[in-house]
């Protein structure tokens, strides 16, 4: 009998040997994003966007401050009338640069990140832009909830099993 397991277990060895080995990475879960909706604060013809630029600083007055860069999903990208970014993670604080339609770049001020999911308001002003955060209690996407609301059930019922077998434990000794 083990002469015939040790031929099995050395043709398995031999065929885990000769599987191909690569290299697997996966890029999953929930990123921290950023979505900016621009108005006009002034009169005029309407300004489109052109190009724009998300500084991210660790220091408060921003004086270390770098480009978000484009790095797999992580970006900052703009439409003519709204941008957004995705990162892996955000600095502490962050400022926009963005080139409208007049030829005008104008910088934001300086702004903390939110929350997970931040929006923001920016207001075009004649010389600089104005960010304020828009409160909202969309805290995750849809997924995150189907998650969280998983484990809180996944949980419940490992928790109705251990006092299920609590309950016969003691039963049984009586």
């Amino acid at each position: 009998m083990w002469p015939k397991c040790k031929q099995v277990f050395f043709s398995l060895l031999l065929m885990l040997a000769l599987l191909p080995l690569n290299a697997v990475s996966a890029d999953t879960g929930p990123k921290p994003s950023m979505d900016f909706e621009f108005k006009q604060g002034f009169s005029g013809t309407p300004l489109a966007i052109t190009n724009g630029i998300l500084f991210e600083c660790e220091r408060s007055d921003c004086q270390d401050a770098k480009p978000l860069q484009q790095l797999g999903p992580q970006h900052f990208s703009c439409t003519a009338t709204s941008c957004s970014a995705l990162a892996y993670g955000f600095s502490t604080c962050q400022r926009l640069q963005i080139q409208f339609s007049d030829g005008k770049a104008r910088l934001s001020n300086i702004f903390t990140t939110s929350q997970f999911q931040a929006s923001y308001q920016v207001t075009i002003r004649q010389e600089d832009l104005l960010v304020e955060p828009k409160v909202s209690l969309n805290l995750f996407n849809p997924l995150t909830y189907v998650l969280i609301y998983g484990g809180c059930l996944v949980g419940i019922a490992i928790l109705v099993l251990v006092i299920v077998l609590l309950i016969r434990g003691a039963a049984k000794k009586k």
